[in-house]
């Protein structure tokens, strides 16, 4: 028990941005902005489930690291495929 005390001493001694209830989240970078040659097309259906969960729901930002501009292009997209029946509206 002294010794955990004794760690986050020393960490708040060495690190003066030391915050428990807030750690550093490394940012995503957008898969689309980093690979110019990748272009998101609604007839691919393998590209698109990257971007779907296991529900058929559409993944936010946040699990994705899409931009924003990106993640709209995504979502219509996933539209788009629904509607053509490239990929399903719900998975059971």
């Amino acid at each position: 028990m002294a010794d955990k005390k004794q760690n986050r001493k020393n960490n708040r001694n060495n690190d003066e941005d030391y915050n428990p209830k807030f750690r550093k989240v490394r940012k995503k970078v957008c898969p689309l902005c980093s690979d110019k040659n990748l272009v998101l097309d609604y007839k691919n259906g393998e590209q698109l489930r990257k971007y779907i969960n296991d529900r058929g729901k559409i993944l936010p930002r946040r699990a994705t690291g899409a931009c924003a501009k990106h993640q709209r292009d995504i979502t219509i997209a996933i539209k788009r495929a629904r509607h053509i029946a490239v990929l399903p509206y719900t998975q059971n």
